[in-house]
C-alpha cells in the first residue's frame, strides 16, 4: 500500500501524464489536419508531429510501467516483458530527443543571422543536416540495444521479492547507463550549441539595431527571443526529466522504495506536460487552434447553462 505522500505524488504524476498526452495529441492532430488539408508535409509539421507522437509513447510507457510496478509487480516477472519495455523505452526516448534537436536546428537555420560560409552552406542544405541527425540516431540505437541484450542475457536484471533489481557494480551500471544514453547526450549537446549560437545571433542583431537607431518594430528580434525561450525551456525541463529517470534507475538499486520512485516519476513528467503547452503557446497556428477550441467549449457550456435556466 502507498502512504499519503506517495499517493499525492502519484496523483500529481498521473495528472501531468494526462496533460502531456492531451497537449501532445492536440499538436499531432493539428499538424496532421494541416498536412491533409494542404496535401503536403512541411519539415516543421513533420518534426512537431513526430515530437508529439514520441512524447505520447514515452508517457504511456512510463505511466504503465509505474502503475504495474507499484500495484502489480508480478506482471513484470517474465524477463521478456522487461526486455520489451527496455527496447520500447530506448526507441521512444531517443526519438523524442532527436525530434526536439531537429526542431531546434530547423529554427536555428531559419532564424539565425550569420555570414560564415559553413552556416550558409548548411542553410541551403537543410535536408543533409537532417540526414546526418538520422545517422546519429541509428548509431545511437546500434550502441544502446546490445547493452540491453547483454544485461538480460547475463541476468543482471532479476525479479526478486516482488521487485526488479539490478545486480551489478555501480561502475558497471554507470558505464551501461552512459552507453545506453550516449546518443541522447550527443543530441542534447547539439541542442545546447544551437541555443548558444542563437543567443549570439540575437545579441549581434540587437547591437546592429541599436547602431542604426531604427524606430520600427523589430519582428526578427521577437522571433529570436521567442525561439530562445522555447529552447531554454526545453533544456531546463529535459534536465529535470533526465534527473527523474535517473532517480527511477537508482530505485533498481534501492528496492521497495516507492516514495523515491514516485518522486522521480513526478519530476520526469514535467517535461512532456509543460513543454507541449509551451510549444502550443509559442506557435501562432497551434495557439489559434487552441483558442478556438476553448472558445467553442465556453460557448457550449454557456448554451447548456442558458437551456437549464
Amino acid at each position: 500500500m502507498l502512504g499519503a505522500v506517495e499517493g499525492v505524488l502519484l496523483s500529481v504524476a498521473t495528472s501531468e501524464a494526462l496533460l502531456g498526452i492531451v497537449g501532445n495529441t492536440f499538436i499531432a492532430l493539428v499538424n496532421c489536419m494541416d498536412c491533409t488539408r494542404n496535401k503536403n508535409l512541411y519539415n516543421i509539421g513533420f518534426i512537431l508531429t513526430g515530437l508529439a507522437i514520441s512524447r505520447i509513447c514515452l508517457v504511456w510507457i512510463l505511466i504503465t510501467e509505474a502503475y504495474i510496478k507499484i500495484f502489480s509487480p508480478q506482471f513484470l516477472s517474465p524477463i521478456n516483458i522487461i526486455e520489451l519495455i527496455s527496447y520500447l523505452w530506448i526507441i521512444a526516448s531517443q526519438l523524442n530527443v532527436w525530434f526536439a534537436t531537429s526542431l531546434s536546428i530547423f529554427y536555428f537555420l531559419k532564424i539565425a543571422n550569420f555570414s560564415h560560409h559553413i552556416f550558409l552552406w548548411l542553410k541551403r542544405r537543410i535536408n543533409i543536416v537532417f540526414a546526418f541527425l538520422i545517422g546519429c540516431l541509428l548509431m545511437s540505437w546500434l550502441f544502446s540495444f546490445p547493452v540491453v541484450v547483454k544485461m538480460v542475457k547475463d541476468k543482471k536484471m532479476l525479479y526478486i521479492n516482488s521487485s526488479w533489481q539490478i545486480h551489478m557494480k555501480k561502475s558497471e551500471l554507470i558505464i551501461n547507463y552512459v552507453f545506453t544514453n550516449g546518443g541522447v547526450f550527443l543530441l542534447f549537446i547539439i541542442m545546447l550549441i544551437v541555443c548558444f549560437l542563437l543567443i549570439i545571433s540575437l545579441w549581434r542583431h540587437s547591437k546592429w539595431m541599436q547602431s542604426n537607431e531604427s524606430g520600427f518594430r523589430d519582428l526578427n528580434t521577437e522571433v529570436h527571443v521567442k525561439t530562445i525561450k522555447v529552447l531554454l525551456s526545453f533544456i531546463i525541463l529535459f534536465i529535470l526529466h533526465f534527473i527523474g529517470i535517473t532517480i527511477n534507475v537508482i530505485c533498481l538499486l534501492v528496492p521497495e522504495n516507492n516514495l523515491l520512485f514516485v518522486f522521480g516519476l513526478t519530476i520526469a513528467f514535467l517535461y512532456p506536460c509543460c513543454h507541449s503547452l509551451i510549444l502550443i503557446l509559442a506557435n501562432s497556428r497551434l495557439k489559434q487552434c487552441f483558442v478556438r477550441i476553448l472558445q467553442r467549449l465556453m460557448c457550449s457550456e454557456e448554451g447548456k447553462e442558458f437551456r437549464n435556466t
